[in-house]
């Protein structure tokens, strides 16, 4: 593993449907990065820094990142 699990806040919003798309996380110094675009949604593990669940391959500032959330409902990303 290359990377460490770094737990994140996310704004997020649920569809009439009950689909959940996040809009934006929360770093840890407080700064909140707009996502952009979500590109794929699947259930998968985090092999650079652990752990599994649904994973969303966003676009945030302009850069490919994975962004997971956990079955215990957390959400966290990969840090390099």
């Amino acid at each position: 593993m290359d990377a460490i699990k770094v737990y994140v806040d996310v704004k997020a919003k649920f569809s009439k449907e009950g689909k959940l798309t996040p809009t934006s996380i929360i770093w840890q110094d407080g700064t909140e990065y707009e996502i952009q675009s979500v590109k794929d949604v699947c259930r998968a593990a985090s092999l650079r820094a652990g752990g599994a669940g649904i994973r969303y391959t966003c676009i945030i500032a302009g850069r490919e990142s994975h962004l997971f959330y956990e079955d215990n409902n957390m959400w966290f990303v990969e840090r390099r």
